[in-house]
């Protein structure tokens, strides 16, 4: 009994992990290149493209758990007056899994550089779903 089910389990792994495709992890590797192009131009509506539109989005940082896209889009503005506040950013994906074939979960840096002062960053883990065909963030924790 206990063979059949460590059987039951690895089976049900190995099919879950077939589900999230090269086609997805470039999809949603696209997105984020998205973002951070829109970020770039100093556009954060854009930026926000990324994200779920919904009260559920959640967006976790130093201030705790914040809920909401238009919240967040809010917090950003506040955060990021100006282009010029907003300076340039990069980002390094570390590792993307696939849990199942709608959700991905995401780990990597995030910095921004300015011409005049210290660049800043920090890590973040992003939650992605498969929403009416598109990769979108359903959860950030960046730091």
């Amino acid at each position: 009994m206990k063979n059949l089910i460590i059987a039951l389990i690895f089976i049900s792994s190995a099919i879950i992990a077939q589900t999230f495709s090269e086609v997805d992890r470039a999809n949603i590797l696209d997105a984020l290149e998205q973002q951070r192009i829109a970020w770039n131009k100093g556009d954060l509506e854009g930026y926000m493209n990324g994200y779920w539109n919904s009260d559920s989005l959640r967006f976790i940082g130093k201030r705790g758990v914040q809920y909401g896209w238009n919240s967040t889009l809010e917090n950003y503005r506040k955060g990021y007056p100006t282009k010029e506040d907003m300076g340039k950013l990069s980002f390094e994906v570390i590792s993307i899994e696939g849990l199942g074939n709608n959700s991905a979960f995401m780990i990597g840096k995030w910095k921004l550089d300015y011409p005049d002062k210290p660049s800043v960053g920090g890590h973040f883990t992003l939650l992605y779903r498969k929403i009416n065909g598109k990769w979108l963030v359903v959860a950030d924790h960046s730091s």
